[in-house]
């Protein structure tokens, strides 16, 4: 028995003093983050000796976040200080006139202000949103060249193209599908940018910095 105790104990000893796993004996809580696609959540679990602690914060994939970040990614790779080839400025690739519309005048001031983009997005969407508010209302949901119309997809494509140009798209039918100088459409946003959340964008008429 005596025999038995000393050898249980040496193991114990060279366990401690060779293992590279900390999380063999608990010593320290080592945490683990990833994602859930079906839950729609990522958790971070505590591995302890108690039971694990499972924390969930809901995604934004499909939020207003999720929005502006797919269609900045899509127009600058996120780039709050990118000028592209037409003269297009920032994260969100504003025009000049489009920035004087909502009260913007000083580009060099713009480009290098993250905030002030972020700020100019929301009211550009806000103003697009208002504008083109009775055609939401009698759009979304109809398909259109087999294309779903959702708010979100109407919003992307107003700031591709203007929502003139999205008013055209919707009221022929998807007949008139005007393009940027790059190849990208209004059809196109209508497709890749569907299915957001934008309920977070409310409609003012005069929206502006």
């Amino acid at each position: 028995m005596k025999k038995n105790i000393i050898f249980i104990t040496l193991c114990v000893i060279m366990l401690t003093a060779f293992t590279q796993d900390k999380s063999l004996f608990f010593k320290d809580p080592l945490k683990v983050r990833y994602n859930l696609p079906q839950a729609n959540a990522i958790t971070t679990v505590s591995k302890s000796v108690k039971p694990f602690e499972v924390h969930f914060t809901p995604q934004v994939d499909n939020l207003y976040i999720g929005f502006k970040e797919a269609l900045a990614f899509k127009e600058s790779r996120g780039n709050y200080r990118k000028v592209n080839s037409l003269g297009y400025l920032g994260k969100y690739q504003f025009g000049e006139t489009t920035l004087n519309r909502i009260r913007v005048y000083d580009t060099r001031s713009f480009l290098n202000d993250s905030k002030q983009q972020e700020e100019a997005f929301y009211a550009l969407c806000s103003l697009n949103k208002w504008i083109l508010k009775r055609d939401i209302k009698r759009s979304v949901g109809k398909k259109i060249n087999g294309i779903e119309i959702t708010e979100s997809g109407i919003l992307a494509a107003a700031h591709l193209a203007g929502a003139g140009n999205v008013k055209k798209y919707l009221r022929s039918n998807g007949q008139h599908n005007a393009y940027d100088a790059y190849g990208s459409d209004v059809e196109l946003y209508m497709k890749k940018f569907a299915g957001y959340d934008t309920s977070f964008i409310k409609p003012v008429k005069n929206a502006r910095l």
